[in-house]
């Protein structure tokens, strides 16, 4: 299994049916030997740096209704609320303030936020932020519309593909939503000219092997800039409400493979793996990930941004997310660096 660590570190690829064997014969020490690996790779083109992401949850209303998701349409026991751009600009100025150099917008599919309104909000954060990156996560919009976001200053949009198989993402989906709109939107938005990232829900209900497989071909096709994964935990407002989480341990090791699939790669350790285990977000970064995102939402709507049961952070103020998370990565012999944090080929 080894062999195929090796040959995955020197040429960034395998045959599925290899990316197959290593998923399904992983062990402790295997993991071990591909999160080295991993750890070279990153430092590589990263040293021992941690980009830190401003995340605004700016609004939990959804016209969609994703089976996992707790802010789905038909969740009426969830508090919606809208933030206004002037506290979205507020949440700006408390992050610039802390460093940082990245804002990422993130939100329900809501169509009270048009395209006219979204622009406006981006390009006013880009006259009072000029040295800082905006990044949308917003969802499937038309091609005009995310032209018109990149033309008033946004640059990054993640957009997680949540699975590449299309009857697995049925499973997942209503009716009105097709993995291949959502793949086209990924195409649109890296012809456009954004920096992009996708992603996927480690453990999710009904998920196999070979989806985890076409996750990493699709990867590989796709060539984001950045990938988001993290375990499904599942919220009890949904119809996987009693369905079983995603692991740490298989969330960790796809990390590692996607590292060395994509050297370059923007690989966040997310909030949910410090959700599952209180230090998951250091195991992310220890397995091959470079990213973090503490929260500059304001505390008076962060329990309310509910996308799975139990989320860490909810009660934190921004200044105190940021430190902790410096002091975390710290631990771990890594610094939190104050820049845009763009990706390698960018920089």
């Amino acid at each position: 299994m080894k062999e195929l660590i090796d040959n995955l570190y020197a040429t960034q690829q395998l045959e599925p049916t290899e990316f197959k064997a290593l998923i399904e014969g992983r062990t402790p020490e295997l993991a071990e030997y591909l999160f080295d690996k991993a750890n070279q790779i990153k430092t590589k083109h990263y040293s021992n740096d941690i980009y830190i992401r401003g995340l605004i949850e700016f609004t939990n209303y959804c016209k969609n209704d994703c089976y996992y998701c707790g802010i789905r349409k038909s969740n009426t026991n969830a508090q919606r609320y809208r933030l206004t751009e002037e506290e979205i600009l507020n949440c700006c100025e408390t992050g610039y303030a802390l460093g940082f150099r990245t804002f990422v917008l993130q939100g329900g599919e809501d169509l009270y936020f048009s395209d006219d309104k979204l622009v406006h909000i981006i390009a006013s954060i880009k006259k009072q932020y000029s040295d800082c990156a905006i990044t949308l996560s917003i969802g499937e919009r038309s091609y005009e519309s995310y032209l018109a976001f990149y033309n008033a200053g946004a640059e990054r949009y993640l957009l997680r593909h949540e699975t590449a198989d299309e009857e697995h993402y049925k499973k997942l989906h209503p009716q009105n939503l097709t993995l291949s709109n959502r793949k086209a939107c990924l195409f649109d938005l890296k012809q456009i000219g954004f920096q992009i990232g996708c992603g996927f829900m480690v453990g999710s209900p009904f998920q196999t092997v070979d989806n985890l497989v076409e996750d990493l071909v699709f990867i590989k096709e796709l060539q984001p800039h950045m990938v988001g994964i993290g375990p499904f935990i599942p919220h009890h407002e949904t119809p996987f409400a009693n369905e079983a989480g995603g692991s740490l341990e298989l969330t960790l090791f796809m990390l590692g493979l996607i590292r060395l699939m994509v050297p370059e790669v923007l690989l966040p350790s997310t909030t949910a793996l410090g959700t599952i285990d209180p230090l998951g977000r250091e195991q992310g970064i220890l397995a091959g990930a470079n990213v973090v995102m503490p929260n500059l939402s304001p505390i008076s709507v962060r329990n309310k941004y509910m996308l799975y049961d139990n989320k860490i952070c909810t009660g934190d103020e921004a200044a105190e997310c940021r430190f902790c998370m410096q002091k975390r990565m710290e631990n771990i012999g890594y610094q939190v660096v104050v820049s845009r944090g763009d990706h390698f080929s960018l920089q």
